[in-house]
């Protein structure tokens, strides 16, 4: 069986066919399609992405004393203790590729929801074709602002856009000014898909709205060869901040090459993406003392809600690692989806997107810093409040906003 066919059964289903058929009726499963990069440049998030959703659903599918939608019932109680199935596809980081995915799970793999996909561009294909044969997707992780403007009603995104991230950068650049800081000019590095382009556009206006000159928009193309030209422009500029969006290939290259040129920037507040993925961190962590990236989760939080350090240690038995800005949006995904899916008591599409639009969950119901999970008439959740995370002695601390903080923000990060 291939990749791109594999199927993860979470749940005792085969010893189904010994139950009598009054229990055989209430022991159905409910089938979600996962669709992410499982082979390629980003194959290790898609990886991670796995271990994520498979964390999410032995929560759901099992008894767990936590304070989570459907921890402490073993499947799903509204569909008679029904298991979740996850079909996971493999989209390659290719839209096209997306689009066939999607419509292989639904039209083969009968899935009654999916939920995806990590590349912005890939989501925008991935939802079209769930609109088409009305079937509910959750962006997990999807940062693009435009996505939820598209007018689809069945597209839903609990976690924050690059908007809400952008504007939790320039408050902080706010605050930091009050305290002294010189902060007036900024350069902006991006590639050219959905996501980079989305992130720049809302930098470049919330920069003009609060004061901030923009030095350097320097757009690249994505899974470049080489970025010399592009950063000896960074250079020459020389802004305050240097604010990155990247995929992690591109990060590491881009930190790369500003070691040989001997570029070091005052500050680096990037946009994610390639800046909260360990594999960035084991290639060129030693020149990124100090960062700051925007992110959803912060494992800081486990001090406040022990339960996020026990779901944490849940996924790290899976995947080896803590969870990162990427794997615990992708769990939260599954949980927002499923507890919406028991509330429908029914597979049907139209009914799952009906409790989707009624969903009004509490931020310590969930492993986030968030406020609630509550979608607006676009299918956007406004209450994810973002966090700004630094990188210090190999290890991310949240520095920001004040309510979520750790630790005050070293800065500049190159002195």
């Amino acid at each position: 069986m291939s990749i791109t066919r594999r199927t993860v059964l979470l749940g005792a289903t085969a010893s189904a066919a010994l139950l009598p058929l009054a229990a055989r009726a209430q022991a159905k499963e409910v089938v979600i399609g996962v669709i992410y990069p499982l082979s390629g440049a980003s194959a290790q998030i898609g990886v991670d992405a796995q271990r994520a959703f498979e964390t999410a659903a032995d929560i759901i599918n099992n008894k767990y004393d936590f304070d989570l939608p459907l921890a402490r019932d073993e499947g799903l109680p509204g569909l008679g203790g029904a298991k979740v199935r996850l079909v996971f596809a493999d989209h390659q980081a290719d839209p096209q590729k997306g689009r066939a995915e999607a419509e292989r799970l639904i039209t083969q793999e009968k899935v009654c929801a999916i939920i995806g996909t990590y590349q912005s561009a890939v989501a925008v294909t991935v939802s079209q074709i769930c609109e088409r044969y009305q079937i509910p997707f959750l962006s997990a992780d999807n940062s693009s602002p435009s996505l939820h403007r598209r007018g689809l009603k069945f597209y839903f995104r609990a976690a924050p856009h690059d908007e809400m991230f952008s504007k939790a950068m320039f408050d902080f650049f706010d605050a930091l000014k009050k305290k002294g800081q010189k902060i007036e000019t900024l350069s902006l590095f991006h590639e050219d898909t959905i996501f980079g382009t989305d992130s720049a556009n809302a930098q470049l206006a919330l920069a003009k709205e609060r004061g901030y000159k923009v030095v350097a928009d320097i757009k690249y193309r994505a899974n470049s060869p080489s970025l010399t030209a592009e950063v000896q422009q960074l250079k020459a500029a020389n802004a305050d901040v240097l604010m990155p969006s990247s995929y992690t290939t591109d990060g590491i290259l881009l930190v790369k090459t500003m070691a040989e040129l001997g570029y070091k920037p005052h500050a680096i507040v990037a946009q994610d993406a390639g800046f909260s993925e360990k594999a960035l961190y084991d290639a060129v962590g030693d020149k990124l003392e100090g960062v700051i990236s925007r992110g959803s989760f912060s494992l800081d939080l486990a001090k406040k809600r022990p339960m996020v350090g026990a779901v944490n240690e849940m996924f790290k038995k899976r995947s080896g690692k803590d969870f990162n800005d990427y794997s615990s949006r992708q769990f939260m995904g599954l949980i927002v989806m499923a507890d919406a899916i028991n509330r429908a008591k029914s597979t049907d599409g139209e009914k799952i997107r009906q409790a989707l639009v009624a969903t009004d969950m509490p931020g310590d119901h969930t492993i986030m810093p968030w406020k609630r999970v509550k979608f607006d008439d676009k299918g956007q959740n406004n209450d994810a409040d973002p966090v700004l995370l630094q990188y210090v002695n190999k290890n991310f601390v949240t520095i920001f906003p004040e309510q979520a903080a750790v630790a005050e923000a070293i800065w500049p990060m190159n002195k």
